[in-house]
């Protein structure tokens, strides 16, 4: 396959958000300064209408598809139709066109919520799809698993060089802090440290808080404090009924399930390292060890052109080379912790000395989700940053944040 020269047009799809906005740095630093990237407002990637005009106009050599619908447990619990199917629209309309317009490489990134409830430990990329998924994340999950098929089903049917990647648990830079549907280190954080403020009585930093993060409220808090946004400029019981409502009171934090699940952390940074090493150096056929995995090497008509409904002249999988399947790559540190511990240190972090309370009656989620990372280190990728690193560089850069 050809690589990507520095000059290569390269379409980050999520470039703002925290793994995409890590790829674009690293990219930059690399020296590939012919990045694409477009806001949600500049392309709503669910518009098939929209993305086919988008990747006919702009024609990359290379995408890598970071955009997606994320949340946590009470998202999930709370949007299970959107999280279905916003994912596979923007997954469809993304992999599709890519195809259309012969992008030469594409880095599709999901998730380790692929991964039976109950896979055996630390999960090895063969275990998808043997067992049930774990019922809190299932819509997005199979969302999830549906994107690296296509991935897959493109290369083997048209020799595509499509590549899926299942990091781990990220956090870092330009983490969602948005106490509706942020994932558990930044909500942690958000929570734990405006406790702090609230028991400080440091109301001018509650309000700068509130208005770079404003809560949009659900149904259910709207019922409690009416309609509209809690933001810095309403008033303090306004304010403290919302926090209420996700658990966060003057020196004490109420978190969903028992603390106990354990989980990994990669540092978005190192995620984005690890995707553009894949990006530049790998290929399809390096990860299953065949040059010719399709038909269409060896002249098979495979033109977007040839109607799907008749098989004459189609490429695709030649059948010699049995099954191919499981050729997505794990992305993470192989090393894991509790949620209690790293709720104790996120206390640390952020000089937190007030209580936190675990609300047993709430779902833990999946109990366990240590990735294998075996197969990332034999193509020539280890991580950098530790936990106890990572969480102090996200605090520092929360803070940041807020000035």
């Amino acid at each position: 396959m050809a690589k990507l020269d520095k000059g290569s047009k390269i379409y980050i799809a999520g470039h703002k958000g925290l793994v995409g906005s890590a790829i674009w740095n690293n990219l930059k630093a690399r020296g590939y300064n012919n990045l694409i990237g477009r806001t949600h407002k500049e392309l709503d990637l669910t518009n098939q209408a929209d993305v086919a005009q988008f990747f006919k106009d702009e024609k990359p050599d290379a995408v890598v598809l970071a955009a997606a619908f994320v949340g946590g447990i009470m998202a999930n619990s709370l949007y299970r139709a959107d999280f279905i199917m916003q994912n596979m629209k923007i997954q469809c309309n993304v992999i599709e066109n890519a195809y259309i317009n012969k992008v030469k490489k594409l880095l599709f990134l999901g998730s380790t919520c692929i991964y039976p409830k109950n896979a055996p430990q630390p999960m090895k990329e063969d275990t998808l799809l043997t067992s049930p998924l774990e019922y809190t994340n299932e819509e997005y999950a199979i969302a999830k698993i549906a994107g690296l098929k296509m991935c897959e089903s493109y290369n083997l049917q048209y020799g595509t060089n499509y590549i899926s990647v299942m990091p781990t648990n990220l956090y870092g830079p330009n983490d969602n802090f948005h106490l509706e549907n942020s994932h558990v280190m930044p909500a942690i954080m958000r929570k734990v440290y405006l406790a702090k403020l609230l028991h400080d009585n440091n109301w001018n930093a509650i309000r700068v808080d509130m208005k770079k993060r404003p809560i949009n409220p659900i149904a259910k808090l709207q019922s409690i404090i009416g309609e509209g946004n809690v933001d810095g400029n309403n008033s303090q019981e306004r304010i403290e009924k919302a926090l209420a409502f996700y658990g966060i009171e003057n020196n004490k934090v109420t978190l969903w399930g028992d603390g106990s699940p354990l989980r990994e952390f990669l540092w978005s940074e190192d995620m984005a390292d690890a995707s553009v090493h894949i990006l530049l150096n790998v290929d399809f056929k390096d990860i299953i060890g065949i040059e010719n995995y399709s038909s269409a090497f060896l002249g098979t008509k495979t033109d977007g052109a040839v109607d799907r409904n008749n098989s004459d002249g189609r490429g695709g999988a030649i059948p010699s080379l049995g099954e191919i399947r499981n050729c997505h790559i794990n992305i993470g540190t192989g090393k894991e912790l509790t949620i209690r511990e790293l709720a104790d240190l996120v206390k640390q972090t952020v000089g937190f000395e007030g209580e936190i309370i675990w609300d047993a009656e709430k779902p833990n989620g999946t109990l366990r989700k240590l990735i294998d990372v075996e197969k990332l280190h034999s193509l020539g990728w280890t991580h950098q940053v530790e936990i106890e690193q990572g969480v102090q560089r996200l605090f520092k850069w929360y803070q940041k944040s807020l000035q």
